[in-house]
């Protein structure tokens, strides 16, 4: 049956065989995920931040790394984005997402992937979506290696959850072996490690203060453009501040 013809009940069937959701849609005016803890989420958030992206992305493509349902793949393609696809480890994410996509009418190309293997697409991206994802992994400042290297064209839309200090400390270029004061002061770049889990959920690996996200993201080669939320950056592809790229090699052009 195609998804404009769907009925009410079934189209609230399919919400519930598909469930749990983690992003809350609305399907023909049906919720995905009503009872939220975080209330109308993520659309409670995309109202703080929408503002910093293009009203218009004709002619653009946007990669959606970590996509879960589809919400900010479908919202890019709203904006009329030529290409959006949207990546994530999770089948039963990445079946909303498309159910959802669907259901809205929307062209989207959903495919199972890790953000490690973002090289093996060979294809560079208008804009790079990668939201909540960064603290869920064990080698997050290589992954922003990656993305750089391999799928950022230009706009990158990051957010990453945030612990510990909110102030930015100004920082050296170098100190000597000596100097110590600067790691204890809640301003200095931090990367807090989860041994167990937060949340109940084993996937958090790392936790970052402010200073460390905004560092990081320079690290890897992003100039940040805006701030518009506390936990989001809107950044452009830039030159990177150190010669060396990622140690984790491409898979893309048959490597």
């Amino acid at each position: 049956m195609k998804p404009d013809t769907l009925s009410e009940d079934e189209i609230r069937q399919r919400i519930d065989a598909l469930g749990p959701w983690f992003h809350n849609i609305d399907l023909r005016g049906i919720p995905t995920a009503p009872r939220h803890f975080l209330g109308d989420y993520p659309n409670v958030k995309w109202r703080r931040f929408s503002s910093v992206i293009p009203d218009s992305l004709q002619g653009m493509s946007v990669l959606d790394i970590g996509c879960n349902a589809g919400f900010y793949s479908m919202e890019m393609k709203r904006r009329g984005a030529d290409r959006v696809l949207g990546v994530d480890t999770d089948e039963e994410y990445l079946a909303q997402a498309r159910f959802a996509a669907e259901v809205n009418g929307l062209h989207i190309e959903f495919r199972k992937m890790s953000t490690y293997d973002v090289g093996e697409l060979n294809e560079k991206f208008d804009l790079v979506i990668f939201m909540g994802i960064f603290y869920h992994l064990r080698h997050p400042l290589l992954a922003l290696d990656l993305i750089y290297e391999h799928v950022a064209r230009d706009l990158l839309l990051f957010q990453s959850m945030q612990r510990g200090g909110s102030g930015v400390d100004t920082i050296e270029r170098n100190y000597d072996f000596w100097t110590t004061e600067p790691f204890d002061s809640p301003g200095y770049p931090k990367l807090h490690f989860v041994e167990h889990k937060y949340a109940d959920d084993p996937t958090y690996w790392w936790v970052p203060n402010r200073a460390c996200v905004e560092a990081m993201l320079r690290s890897a080669g992003f100039r940040i453009t805006a701030h518009p939320e506390t936990e989001v950056y809107l950044c452009r592809r830039a030159a990177r501040p150190q010669a060396d790229g990622p140690v984790y090699p491409s898979r893309g052009n048959g490597r």
